[in-house]
């Protein structure tokens, strides 16, 4: 299978996702689809695609044996279709879904975003599949999550999905030093908020202090 776009796995997580959060109103329209994919939250990162660049992706996935167009319905609606045409548990669908949606995640991170797509028993059951996603063999199609290299300052490693292809490994670790640079930068910003009204706090003693002087009046009083 070749490599996904970003609006291609977008689109295929989504699917995966309202199969389990919106049943009622799955398979998904057009519509649906849109929105899911331009969701604000729960998405890493947020995007903000056209109702034809959508299309264009869930046909991409239908030429891909990924998702299929239901019948029986005056308006088109759509489904995934990862799991059979991968060979793929549940559980392992699940974890692409979401990796697929938020981005690069530790296991712990993982189990809880995974909730309502399968309830994992503890953080030790998603890193067996994990592994097994890590060390699916080549008469398979390879791998498809990647361990990342511990970021610095993190306690534990982070997972990507490798639905998009290769991962690159030293632009996120930029992005990670980029997001450290930024939060030093705002407890600066803070710091120096902190000591100017310090010092307002202080002018405003010594106002009062004058004051209380010039009545004399005792301030203990």
């Amino acid at each position: 299978m070749r490599e996904l776009s970003l609006l291609e796995a977008r689109v295929l997580g989504v699917l995966i996702e309202k199969a389990h959060t919106v049943p009622d109103s799955y398979p998904l329209s057009l519509n649906s689809l849109v929105s899911g994919c331009n969701q604000k939250t729960a998405r890493d990162p947020v995007l903000n695609a056209t109702e034809a660049e959508v299309q264009v992706a869930v046909d991409a996935l239908k030429s891909l044996h990924l998702a299929f167009e239901s019948s029986g319905s005056r308006v088109s609606r759509y489904e995934h279709n990862l799991g059979r045409a991968m060979a793929l548990p549940s559980q392992s669908v699940a974890i692409l879904a979401v990796l697929m949606l938020r981005g690069p995640q530790t296991s712990a991170e993982l189990r809880m975003n995974c909730e309502r797509l399968h309830r994992f028993a503890d953080v030790s059951s998603v890193e067996a599949f994990l592994v097994e996603l890590a060390e699916r063999s080549a008469e398979k199609g390879g791998p498809l999550v990647i361990k990342l290299p511990r970021a610095a300052g993190a306690r534990e490693p982070r997972w990507a999905h490798l639905l998009c292809g290769a991962v690159d490994v030293g632009a996120l670790a930029a992005a990670v030093d980029a997001e450290d640079f930024v939060a030093a930068s705002e407890l600066a910003t803070l710091k120096s908020r902190q000591a100017a009204m310090q010092a307002q706090i202080d002018e405003l003693r010594g106002l009062v202090d004058r004051l209380y002087a010039e009545l004399g009046v005792n301030r203990s009083a």
